[in-house]
């Protein structure tokens, strides 16, 4: 039948509102990848990133789900369950949220409770792994998901699997490499980003500096200019100041010097009157100063 113009519309809306959405749950499986891979890697590597998610969120955090025993794992999410048998006295579950993993699922209908136990024991080694490591990795994520695939082959087929002990072994080496390398990668990291941080420091210290020589050299004709307008103006008037205090103190000195070098003056004016009479020499007026004590002398030796 033909579509009106209005449910096309509607159709469209639809279909674009359902595109959408599909797109923002990759974004979501995408971020929740990341998030767990940052997290709690070995969980996520052992059991998935959503299962892994719906135990950190059940639980409240990774720790308070470090701390819980296997058996609290295995029926984490089947509460309601477990206390309606407990007080019915029937049967208590066998799985809570671990049942959405695919191992179980894989099991069969008798191995099903084997498998959950076996399970939430290993999903309680991988978490606390990720909580006390100091070194995020999922080597030993990896190394317990084979542990469980071999657990289920064993039930299948009857191959026996490897020991715990000598998985770990491996575990630990392989671990301590992959640990190596991702610390190498954090300090070349940590060095690359001090380099850049040196080079924008030095960058804006250049500009600073060069900044402030660019106001410094502007600034300062400025000041010299007003150095030298100054002056000027009072340069004659100081000049005018230091004459007149000069003239002044000469002429005290002067003064002074005329009240108390009158005597002396006057004997060599009289010298230079002496000398100008008598042709300028100097020794016939001792013997005229000596004449009257001489007179004198022979007077008083006459009598």
């Amino acid at each position: 039948m033909d579509i009106s113009p209005i449910d096309l519309i509607n159709i469209e809306r639809f279909s674009s509102r359902v595109v959408s959405l599909a797109s923002y749950r990759l974004e979501l499986q995408e971020y929740l990848r990341s998030k767990m891979g940052q997290v709690a890697p070995n969980l996520a590597a052992l059991i998935g990133d959503v299962v892994g998610a719906r135990l950190i969120s059940h639980a409240g955090s990774l720790t308070n789900l470090a701390k819980y025993p296997a058996s609290t794992v295995q029926i984490l999410g089947a509460e309601k369950a477990l206390f309606r048998a407990l007080k019915t006295r029937g049967n208590t579950p066998k799985y809570g949220l671990i049942f959405h993993s695919t191992f179980i699922g894989r099991a069969a209908a008798k191995n099903k409770g084997r498998i959950s136990r076996y399970l939430a024991n290993k999903c309680t080694i991988a978490s606390r792994i990720d909580c006390f490591s100091e070194v995020p990795t999922s080597v030993f994520g990896d190394k317990l998901r084979e542990q469980v695939e071999e657990r289920l082959s064993f039930y299948e087929t009857g191959d026996m699997p490897r020991k715990n002990v000598d998985v770990m072994k491996e575990a630990v080496q392989e671990a301590g490499e992959v640990a190596a390398e991702i610390k190498r990668k954090l300090e070349k990291k940590e060095k690359k980003r001090k380099k850049k941080e040196k080079k924008l420091q030095e960058l804006q210290e250049n500009g600073t500096n060069g900044e402030a020589e660019h106001e410094n050299g502007e600034t300062e004709p400025e000041v010299k200019k007003k150095k030298k307008k100054k002056p000027k103006p009072d340069a004659p008037q100081e000049e005018e100041e230091e004459e007149e205090a000069a003239a002044a103190a000469e002429a005290e000195e002067e003064e002074n010097g005329a009240a108390q070098e009158t005597p002396a003056k006057k004997k060599k004016k009289r010298k230079s009157e002496a000398q100008e009479g008598g042709g300028g020499e100097q020794e016939p007026e001792e013997p005229s100063a000596e004449t009257p004590a001489k007179k004198k002398k022979k007077k008083k030796e006459a009598e």
